[in-house]
């Protein structure tokens, strides 16, 4: 049996990971601007809206290496059919998840709480196939 054939569930979700987390990483970096000027309105009536820069600046580091940890754990699984930095990107895009549920929570956009819930079942689950 190939690595290919072994891991295709777990190839299936790491792609989505990357799918998800470089994107939103390459889109902060390209529209920080815009995602600042966002972000601190969606935040003015909470204690996060003088932390914004900062609070986006660390998002798009936790994002972009997670999106990053999964392509390696990706090429890591395809190649020698090990999950370590693929397991490291996962729980990695985990945490990433839940300060973003944080931030909706605290704004009180349940909807988009709601919507990060979504993307979380993937991530844990992944988590779990890794993990044994």
């Amino acid at each position: 049996m190939t690595y290919l054939e072994h891991f295709s569930a777990e190839i299936l979700l790491l792609l989505f990971l990357i799918i998800v987390f470089l994107q939103s990483g390459i889109d902060k970096i390209f529209d920080w601007k815009g995602n600042v000027t966002w972000l601190k309105d969606h935040f003015s009536q909470t204690p996060l809206q003088k932390w914004v820069p900062f609070l986006l600046f660390t998002i798009l580091i936790f994002e972009t290496v997670s999106g990053i940890l999964c392509g390696v754990g990706l090429l890591e699984i395809i190649v020698y059919g090990k999950a370590e930095y693929a397991f490291y990107g996962s729980v990695l895009s985990c945490i990433s998840l839940l300060m973003l549920l944080f931030g909706q929570r605290l704004a009180k956009d349940y909807e988009g709480a709601k919507n990060i819930a979504v993307y979380f079942i993937p991530a844990i689950i992944l988590v779990y196939i890794l993990r044994t």
